[in-house]
């Protein structure tokens, strides 16, 4: 560029090296400068040989440079002058020229036209060659200027809110999602539960026999699938991820990537704080962790939370804009998906405390899998299960899940429902499906549905994350029904076409699928039935008796008994490692504990006529941490 071009650059400083002159190392600027040592900068090289991060990235993480002081020595390398574009917002009309998904994958806006040049602002002019292109048809003369990526990013969700806010409710496929019902279908439910009433006051014996026989059959299904799965499990345990004894416990690729972890937020007062002291342990190299805490618009305690809490240089907020009235974790996550940094997107929830070497063992375990595996699920587990007797039982049911059934699911290559948090994904591949349904109030058990229907995989890998376990009655019910309500919704979107769902999924997944949405919510809907036959081994008659021959309502008794047995087994399995094992004596109390899940059945329910896509948000920050060393 000529120095008369240069003088377009009138309201930052005069930049003193022509942009076709050759160019010192970043490094070199900020050492003549005084910013870093020779020390720090011969550091921070020896860095970049096994990062894939810019070098002031790592400077700047490592805490050796500001990025201010970054900022000025890339204008001063480069030959370009800053821009503030807080001090004066970009042109809208020049924003306009373009739709937002090219602003952002070029990562550069349009700030304000300056004589016959249109100025650019770009945090990585390096890379500025490639936009200058894209934008030839679109402005005869652009000029690069050099600002930050936290302000360009802003410019952009301000100028493009609304287009913005609404491409994150309408990311997944219509044919996918449950955003397409109508007011008019969700009578159908109410309508056949009145038909059942009145069933069961024409012909209550009639009735309570077909419900039986239903509640039975599909928890033989349900059961036949926890057996298999805990089977497969505890005979080819080591199909997890897991390093090996004694060994270097994680294999890293040559240049390890970046990674964008999504922490959704809303009305988060009491755990935001600890949230942030939890991932400041993270072990992997700070330059590559991109940390975005996801918050709503008009969410003003977590919003004032934040405001009062210093956030390290690899963690940043983003603010999703209010739109239809929906807010949802799904619709939040896609929102801020766009603004992701990394190869590899991960998913947190609030009150997480993952492992301190928990992405150093997503990305070795991502870089040796083969590409059908775009999804990797970690072990959920909870800090608090001393709490109370709900706490205690709480954690039983996820070890049961987490680290016996579900791990021998994902052998079988089966259909993995993949649990709200401790995801680990693809970038490119979570794209390609759409990210995850803003309506849907399960979006992580919808994404695994999806992705195996797409041909993908999911794994389980072994690195834990500690939760809170829900304590209190009322909030148990409530985090439960949203989680029901979500699978009955999933469910019912999947099966709108059947005999696609076959082709996409083949016989064995499609059949497991039915037995575990089928299974859990039968299990819960019809539960006073089941109870029913504790009347046979009481002694007493049952009702159905009349119908069906002794021998079959024995059998259907024994079944009932043998899937009880079943769960305790699993469950003291599951809690039998050293810091598990107090909770033993309590895994045969479980019988009493998932009659809870009943009234969460019943509750959702009644939602998914009245309020498919009302978000039942469960409060975190009431129990005090019980962490091991992580």
């Amino acid at each position: 560029m000529s120095p008369q071009n240069l003088r377009l650059l009138a309201n930052g400083p005069a930049p003193t090296l022509p942009l076709d002159a050759p160019r010192q190392p970043l490094g070199r600027y900020l050492v003549q400068n005084g910013v870093i040592t020779p020390g720090q900068l011969i550091r921070s090289l020896r860095l970049q040989l096994t990062l894939r991060a810019p070098i002031g990235e790592i400077l700047v993480c490592e805490g050796w440079a500001s990025r201010a002081e970054i900022q000025a020595a890339l204008a001063q390398q480069h030959g370009i002058a800053q821009a503030d574009l807080t001090r004066q917002r970009p042109d809208p009309g020049l924003c306009g020229q373009m739709p937002f998904a090219f602003w952002l994958h070029h990562r550069v806006i349009p700030w304000k036209r300056q004589g016959q040049a249109v100025l650019i602002a770009t945090d990585h002019p390096d890379q500025f060659e490639c936009a200058r292109k894209a934008l030839s048809d679109t402005f005869s003369h652009v000029v690069p200027v050099l600002a930050t990526d936290s302000q360009i990013e802003a410019a952009i969700a301000d100028h493009f809110a609304a287009p913005m806010a609404e491409a994150a409710e309408c990311r997944v496929p219509a044919r996918f999602s449950c955003r397409t019902w109508q007011s008019g279908n969700r009578l159908i439910l109410p309508m056949m539960l009145f038909a059942l009433l009145t069933l069961l006051i024409l012909a209550p014996v009639m009735t309570l026999g077909v419900l039986s026989l239903v509640a039975i059959s599909t928890l033989a299904m349900f059961a036949a699938l926890k057996l298999t799965a805990a089977t497969v499990h505890l005979v080819g345990h080591r199909h997890l991820t897991a390093p090996t004894a004694g060994g270097d416990p994680v294999t890293a690729p040559i240049r390890r990537p970046k990674v964008s972890v999504l922490v959704p937020l809303f009305h988060e007062k009491e755990i935001a704080g600890a949230l942030i002291r939890r991932l400041a342990k993270l072990t992997y190299p700070k330059a590559l962790l991109d940390v975005i805490l996801v918050l709503e618009e008009h969410d003003e305690i977590t919003h004032a939370t934040l405001e009062q809490t210093h956030l390290p240089a690899w963690m940043r907020v983003i603010r999703v804009p209010a739109h239809t009235g929906l807010t949802t974790k799904p619709r939040a996550m896609n929102y801020a998906l766009d603004f992701c940094r990394g190869e590899i997107i991960g998913v947190w929830d609030a009150e997480d405390a993952p492992v301190m070497d928990q992405i150093e063992h997503v990305v070795s375990r991502f870089a040796q899998a083969p590409p059908e595996v775009v999804c990797l699920q970690g072990i959920l587990d909870y800090y608090n299960p001393r709490t109370n007797w709900l706490a205690r039982c709480f954690t039983i049911e996820y070890a049961s899940w987490f680290r016996v059934v579900l791990p021998g699911i994902a052998r079988m290559g089966l259909v993995v429902p993949l649990g709200g948090t401790t995801l680990f994904f693809r970038r490119d591949k979570l794209e390609e499906l759409g990210g995850w349904d803003a309506h849907n109030v399960t979006e992580d058990a919808d994404l695994g549905v999806r992705l195996c229907r797409a041909g993908y995989r999911t794994e389980l890998i072994d690195t834990v994350t500690y939760e809170e376990a829900n304590c209190r009655p009322w909030a148990w019910v409530k985090q439960r029904s949203r989680w029901l309500k979500g699978f009955m919704v999933t469910y019912l979107v999947h099966m709108r076409n059947p005999r696609q769902l076959l082709a996409d999924l083949g016989l064995w997944r499609f059949l497991s699928l039915q037995a575990f949405f089928v299974g859990t919510l039968s299990q819960f809907l019809l539960a006073p039935v089941l109870w029913s036959f504790w009347l046979i081994l009481m002694g007493q008659d049952h009702p159905v008796q009349t119908l069906v021959p002794s021998g079959a309502i024995y059998a259907m008794s024994a079944l009932f008994v043998l899937a009880e047995l079943m769960v305790i087994t699993i469950g003291l399995v599951a809690v039998s490692s050293p810091e598990r094992r107090f909770l033993m004596r309590w895994v045969p109390t479980m019988m009493f504990y998932f009659p809870l899940a009943a009234l969460a059945a019943y509750k959702a329910l009644y939602e998914l006529v009245m309020a498919p896509y009302y978000w039942d948000k469960t409060q975190h920050g009431h129990a005090e941490s019980e962490l091991p060393a992580t």
